[in-house]
């Protein structure tokens, strides 16, 4: 980090106030800094600061540190008062990641030199980072999170839908965000919801779903080939644990009139762990209205039968990783059964993920699971299309077993 003009400045009110200016800059920058980092001044009007603990995902840090050096860009160059006098001072930050074992300290301390001198050639109180591919993918990021803002209010968000299937019948679908980018064309949700989740933007997108979730029931509900139709759709830690949840999801029910019943929400298995009782008193109050809960990808995270049996679930899914493998892994081939047994016990319906064969088929059939959802039956579609599976009554790939179903709910 080097002082904007901070030779100009000596020049201009004397070293005496020049001192003052970095005496005061150095409590300031040491007032910005998250606990545990340092701050060292080499010399001049250059100081050093070393941030650890930034994660392993190399772009995900560099974002982290960005997002930090913007708002230290921002609280630095606020007026600072220098011998009873409020004076402008800006700053040039030059940042760069280590990580790398063969990485010496001399050797980031220099990258992150030569990234501050490209931030002073760029106009100066900007920060700039070493890595030019970096910077690429950081430009990348900024574009992208521009544009899911810009795409929430142009309407360039859909969601699709695949269907769950129960005795070679379509009971219900689980609604998923589908972003076509007016250039980029459909853009991959494991390349803009990891980055939703870090930016916030997947506040305003998880709204967007409930309100798009909740429209599609009240539509449904006026025909009675697809009134019985169960919406399941994904909810985010973030949405979930914010204070207002309930309240936003009552309103988006209101607002449009649909079934409470006829709703259900996929939470998974992290996102209980944290403050359970708060989780358990917000899962009781939409409960109460009808909305029911499905544990996604159950078996790959933190559950405990200790609060399990205290969640007020009506589904658990079986993670396609188990599904995928469940004839040629012994292993999952037992997590199935499992869990099959254990939403027996608990007396909850069970649904596998991942559907794609035949033969997996014939083994949940045997285990005596029947809900089932994957390409086998078909992909996420648009509305239409799977309005169209509905109507005909007739899914590819799904066997009808000869045993009774439990039921969706």
């Amino acid at each position: 980090l080097d002082i904007d003009n901070f030779k100009a400045f000596n020049e201009t009110y004397g070293l005496d106030q020049g001192d003052l200016l970095l005496q005061s800059m150095s409590q300031r920058i040491r007032g910005l800094l998250p606990s545990g980092a340092t701050i060292a001044r080499q010399g001049g009007d250059d100081f050093v600061l070393l941030i650890e603990d930034l994660g392993s995902d190399s772009v995900a840090a560099a974002a982290r540190l960005e997002q930090q050096a913007d708002q230290w860009l921002s609280r630095l160059r606020e007026p600072i008062e220098i011998g009873g006098i409020p004076r402008s001072i800006t700053v040039s930050m030059g940042l760069s990641l280590f990580g790398e074992p063969e990485l010496t300290g001399e050797e980031v301390q220099r990258r992150a030199e030569m990234a501050m001198y490209q931030a002073k050639s760029q106009g100066r109180n900007v920060s700039c980072f070493f890595d030019p591919q970096l910077q690429s993918a950081l430009q990348e990021r900024r574009t992208l999170e521009q544009d899911m803002r810009a795409g929430l209010q142009a309407g360039e968000f859909e969601l699709f839908y695949q269907p769950q299937v129960e005795m070679g019948k379509v009971i219900g679908a689980e609604g998923l965000l589908r972003w076509k980018h007016p250039e980029k064309g459909f853009v991959p949700p494991a390349h803009f919801i990891p980055l939703a989740e870090e930016t916030g933007v997947i506040l305003p997108l998880g709204d967007w779903v409930l309100q798009a979730a909740c429209q599609q029931l009240a539509k449904w509900a006026k025909h009675p080939r697809y009134a019985q139709l169960v919406l399941s759709v994904n909810v985010s830690p973030k949405q979930f644990h914010q204070s207002g949840f309930v309240e936003q999801v009552l309103k988006a029910l209101a607002e449009h009139g649909a079934d409470a019943r006829r709703l259900k929400l996929e939470l998974t298995e992290g996102m209980l762990v944290s403050d359970v009782d708060d989780t358990i008193a917000k899962m009781m109050r939409l409960k109460s209205y009808g909305i029911g809960f499905s544990l996604d990808d159950f078996g790959t995270g933190y559950s405990s039968l200790s609060y399990l049996k205290r969640l007020p679930l009506d589904q658990l899914k079986i993670d396609r990783s188990f599904v995928r493998d469940v004839l040629t892994d012994p292993n999952d081939a037992a997590i199935a059964r499992t869990i099959v047994a254990l939403a027996k016990s608990l007396s909850l319906h069970v649904i596998a993920e991942g559907v794609e064969t035949q033969a997996q088929c014939r083994f949940l059939e045997g285990i005596r699971c029947y809900a089932w959802q994957g390409y086998l039956m078909s992909p996420p579609v648009p509305v239409s299309e799977f309005e169209s599976l509905v109507t005909n009554g007739n899914v590819p790939g799904s066997p009808t077993p000869a045993l009774s179903p439990v039921s969706m709910r």
